[in-house]
C-alpha cells in the first residue's frame, strides 16, 4: 500500500499545490503519494499563475491541476496532514478528529522532523515511521512563538512572493524526505 502525504491550504489555489509537487519531487522514488486540497476551496480551478511557474520547474506539468476542496475522507485516508496555518490544522482536525495526532502545520513538521531521531532498524511502512519518530520529537522542543508555525499566503503578492513561499515549503519538505529515506 502506498502511504499518503495531503497538503492543505485555504484556497488550493497557491501554498498546497506548490506543496505537492515540490514534495512529488522530492519524494520521488519513495512508495509516498502526495495530494492538496483546501478548507475554502472552490471546485475546478486552475493554479495561481505564479505558482503554476513553481509547480513546473519540478518537472511536472501544472496544466491539468484543478483546485478541490477538503473533504473528511481525504484527511482519513492520509497518513500524514500537513497544512499551511494553524487554523487549517483545526478545521482538518474538526472535519476529522481522528486525524489529529497525524495532523501537523508544514513548518511545524518540518522542525519536527529534522530534530527526530530516525529509528534504529528499516521501517516497513517509511512515512508513518517519519511521522512517529516527528510526534516522540514535539517533546523534545521548546513550543514555537505563535505564527511561527503559519506559512504565509502569498495571493495578491508578486512572483518574488510566490519563490519565497516555495523556498519555505521546501526547507519544510526536506526534512520530512530524509527522515523517510532514513527509516526506509
Amino acid at each position: 500500500m502506498t502511504d499518503r502525504v495531503l497538503f492543505v491550504c485555504h484556497a488550493n489555489l497557491c501554498r498546497s499545490p506548490m506543496a505537492e509537487y515540490l514534495a512529488r519531487r522530492l519524494l520521488a522514488g519513495r512508495p509516498v503519494t502526495v495530494a492538496s486540497a483546501g478548507t475554502d476551496a472552490v471546485e475546478g480551478l486552475p493554479m495561481h499563475p505564479y505558482a503554476a511557474d513553481i509547480a513546473a520547474e519540478t518537472g511536472d506539468d501544472p496544466t491539468d491541476f484543478r483546485s478541490r476542496p477538503l473533504r473528511a475522507e481525504y484527511l482519513v485516508g492520509a497518513t500524514l496532514v500537513l497544512t499551511a496555518t494553524r487554523r487549517q490544522r483545526s478545521v482538518c482536525t474538526s472535519l476529522a478528529p481522528s486525524v489529529l495526532h497525524r495532523t501537523f502545520t508544514l513548518r511545524q513538521f518540518g522542525r519536527l522532523a529534522a530534530a527526530a531521531e530516525p529509528p534504529e532498524e528499516p521501517a516497513g511502512d517509511p512515512l508513518r515511521a517519519a511521522v512517529e519518530a516527528a510526534a516522540r520529537a514535539r517533546g523534545r522542543l521548546q513550543p514555537a512563538a505563535p505564527g511561527t508555525d503559519d506559512l504565509r499566503d502569498p495571493i495578491g503578492g508578486t512572483a518574488a512572493d510566490f519563490r519565497r513561499c516555495a523556498e519555505e515549503i521546501e526547507r519544510s519538505i526536506r526534512p520530512l524526505a530524509a527522515l523517510i529515506v532514513a527509516a526506509g
